[in-house]
C-alpha cells in the first residue's frame, strides 16, 4: 500500500461548504492494527505508514495547515503503525500517543520558543529513523532478494496455470518477512509442482498398464514419469532427481517452523528452475 491508499474520498453531504479533501479510511486502519487487512505487501506498507505517521506528528509540531488527521485518526495512525511493526517483530514505543501527548512531551523537552520548530523535528527524527532505517533495508533486502528467472527465450512458459502460480509465488516471496510468511513461500512452491504434474501428466502415456495413477500432489511421481518417457534411460537419472529434490524440499519449507528467507528462496528458484528445464523438454 502506498500513503494515498490510506485514504478515501469523504461521504457526501450535499454541503457545498463541505470539504472535499480525501480523509483517514478509518476501517482500513483498525484492519491494519488487527492484522485483517488484505495486504499483498506488508513490508510497503509498514513503511509508507511509517512515513505518514512521520510526516503527520512532523506537521502537528510545526506548521498544523498541512495536517491531514485529527486527534483521534492520528491516535488510531500510531496504534496502527504499532501493531503492524510489533507482528514484524520491531519495537516502537515512542514517548506519546496523539498530539496532545506530543505537545506535552516536546514542552517538557524544552523544545519550546525560538528554533523550537527544528528542535521538533530534531525529536522525531530520533524517534523514527531507526524504525525507518530498518524498514528501508529490509526494502533493498528484498529488492536484491528477488528469485530466479529462467534462462529461456520465453517470458513466461505459456502455461496458463502453472504461469499464474509461478507469478503468486514471486508475490508472495517479495512480501514475506516471517516464519509464517515463509512457510506460505513454501506452500506456493508446492502450488507449482502441482500445477507442473497436472500439466505434463497425461496418464494415457505416463501411467503403467494396471496401475491408478497417483494424485496431483504426488508430483515427484508424475514428473518423474513424464521425465523418464521424454528422457529414458539411466543417462538421465539426475534430471528425474531433480524433481525429486525440489519436490522434497518445498514440501519441507512448508512444514518447516525455521523457514527464512534464504531456505524458501532457494527452494523457490529449484522450482522455477525446474518449471523451465520441463518447458525446454517440451520445446525440444
Amino acid at each position: 500500500m502506498r500513503i494515498k491508499d490510506f485514504f478515501e474520498e469523504p461521504t457526501e453531504t450535499g454541503n457545498p461548504w463541505d470539504s472535499s479533501e480525501p480523509v483517514l479510511n478509518a476501517g482500513l486502519i483498525t484492519q491494519l492494527a488487527q492484522g485483517t487487512a488484505h495486504d499483498p505487501n506488508p513490508l510497503e506498507t509498514a513503511l509508507e505508514l511509517t512515513r505518514l505517521v512521520r510526516a503527520e506528528y512532523e506537521s502537528y509540531g510545526t506548521e498544523k495547515s498541512h495536517l491531514r488527521t485529527d486527534e483521534d485518526e492520528a491516535r488510531a495512525a500510531l496504534k496502527a503503525l504499532r501493531m503492524l511493526l510489533k507482528r514484524r517483530g520491531i519495537v516502537f514505543d515512542p514517548p506519546w500517543r496523539d498530539f496532545s501527548e506530543f505537545q506535552s512531551h516536546w514542552m517538557a523537552e524544552g523544545a519550546r520558543g525560538s528554533g523550537s520548530w527544528q528542535a521538533r523535528r530534531d525529536i522525531i527524527e530520533k524517534v523514527f529513523r531507526p524504525i525507518q532505517n530498518q524498514l528501508e533495508e529490509a526494502e533493498a533486502r528484498q529488492f536484491l532478494g528477488e528469485l530466479t528467472e529462467g534462462i529461456s527465450p520465453h517470458g513466461d512458459l505459456g502455461w496458463t496455470d502453472v504461469d499464474d502460480h509461478i507469478s503468486q509465488l514471486r508475490q508472495r516471496f517479495r512480501s514475506a518477512s516471517t516464519p509464517v510468511d515463509y512457510k506460505d513461500v513454501g506452500n506456493r512452491c508446492v502450488g507449482v509442482l502441482e500445477a507442473l504434474s497436472a500439466h505434463v501428466y497425461d496418464p494415457e502415456v505416463h501411467c503403467p498398464p494396471g496401475l491408478s495413477e497417483p494424485p496431483v500432489d504426488k508430483t515427484d511421481i508424475r514428473i518423474g514419469a513424464y521425465i523418464d518417457h521424454r528422457l529414458p534411460g539411466k543417462s538421465n537419472e539426475e534430471l528425474r532427481g531433480l524433481s525429486k529434490k525440489a519436490s522434497a524440499l518445498a514440501h519441507k519449507m512448508k512444514h518447516s517452523p525455521k523457514a527464512d528467507r534464504t531456505t524458501t528462496g532457494i527452494t523457490a528458484d529449484a522450482v522455477i528452475l525446474l518449471a523451465n528445464i520441463l518447458r525446454r523438454l517440451e520445446d525440444g
